[in-house]
């Protein structure tokens, strides 16, 4: 008698095989979702932030003015650029020199500034790597960069001096306040 050898799987397994796939995906999908949105914000946070020590450390090399702002002069989610600004106005225009540029943060992110000079929103650092204001150039701008996506936040503060600090509210309880002072 001739038997013959059947290989493969039957269709119970490959069922069992799917729904315990089926099963794992159901757990790990929402981890991986949270995962990447805590990334992107992160990523964001850190992109702004050196932005913010590129124009500190440009001021001081060159010891003169350097703005960063809104690439659209009103959001800080469309993007930003770190500039010598010449006329003083918070917009990089022809003949102004560009030293830096960051095109859009990721999708969702929204980015909102409480400074201590709220007419327009841009930060301003002098030759002395100190932040300025456009009211005077002795008044300091201070205060908090905020960055939202879904229930998270971070948070960029900025001292008197200018130095910028990043934290998370939900870890650090003396970053939840708007501004520097709180």
């Amino acid at each position: 008698m001739n038997k013959r050898s059947e290989s493969g799987f039957t269709l119970i397994e490959v069922t069992v095989v799917v729904a315990i796939a089926a099963i794992l995906l159901t757990i790990g999908v929402p981890g991986f979702h949270a995962m990447i949105q805590r990334q992107r914000l992160t990523t964001a946070v850190n992109a702004y932030f050196g932005a913010i020590n590129l124009t500190r450390s440009e001021a001081i090399h060159r010891g003169a003015r350097v703005d960063l702002v809104p690439a659209d002069g009103v959001d800080w989610a469309k993007g930003w650029v770190v500039f010598i600004d010449q006329n003083h106005n918070q917009q990089a225009e022809a003949g102004e020199q560009v030293i830096f540029s960051h095109g859009p943060v990721a999708g969702n992110i929204s980015i909102k500034s409480v400074l201590s000079d709220s007419s327009k929103p841009y930060l301003a650092y002098n030759g002395t790597g100190r932040t300025r204001t456009n009211a005077s150039s002795q008044a300091p701008q201070f205060g908090t960069v905020s960055f939202f996506l879904d229930a998270k936040i971070r948070r960029i503060k900025l001292n008197f001096s200018g130095r910028p600090r990043t934290c998370d509210p939900e870890q650090n309880k003396t970053c939840t306040g708007t501004s520097e002072m709180e």
